[in-house]
């Protein structure tokens, strides 16, 4: 049999694995994931237009002041009834001046809130602009090819557009929030009128 003596071994040596270092070795993974999500790393807020240069513009630089619409249950269960969900806000801002109404709202795109302005008169939807963007796709639908679609929409008496949208390839989510905040503007506008 054949005898190995101590001599005929190396010995490797390795640093030691601290606690820190298996901890970070196993977060590695993960942080990689995160960078790799669309809605985590990808997600850049892009402003448009200030809200309140929206107002201010809607209504010709000498906005009216802010009023705020409280929703009645009935009307609570129509805005659940178009977002799908109970909407967040107790209270709604808003802006009018003879018959013609501007509304900043938002909706969840895919993961993050898209913020819209809306100019409605008695005569439909005046002006839809996406005020700030904060997903990694949809973006497309900032521009006045997909916006001019609401230009004259009105709302039908199941509070549904009178119209069709056409989709943008890739801004699924944000074409179908953009058409639900829609139907929310002219729906809040005939409440107040």
């Amino acid at each position: 049999m054949a005898s190995i003596s101590a001599s005929a071994i190396s010995f490797e040596r390795r640093p030691a694995v601290t606690a820190a270092t298996a901890s970070a070795r196993r977060a590695a993974p993960l942080l990689l994931l995160l960078l790799a999500l669309p809605g985590v790393a990808g997600a850049v807020t892009q402003v448009y237009e200030a809200p309140d240069a929206f107002i201010e513009r809607v209504f010709g630089n000498n906005a009216p002041q802010a009023a705020l619409l409280y929703p009645d249950k009935p009307l609570k269960e129509r805005i659940r009834a178009i977002l799908g969900r109970r909407y967040a806000k107790f209270r709604i801002r808003y802006w009018l001046r003879d018959g013609r109404s501007a509304w900043v709202l938002e909706e969840i795109g895919k993961e993050r809130p898209i913020t819209c302005g809306f100019a409605v008169s008695s005569s439909g939807i005046e002006e839809l602009k996406v005020l700030i963007f904060r997903e990694s796709r949809g973006w497309e639908i900032r521009y006045e090819g997909f916006t001019r679609q609401f230009a004259g929409a009105q709302l039908t008496s199941a509070d549904k557009l009178d119209r069709g949208i056409d989709n943008v390839t890739g801004a699924t989510l944000s074409v179908r929030a953009a058409t639900k905040l829609a139907r929310l503007a002219l729906l809040l506008h005939d409440t107040i009128r």
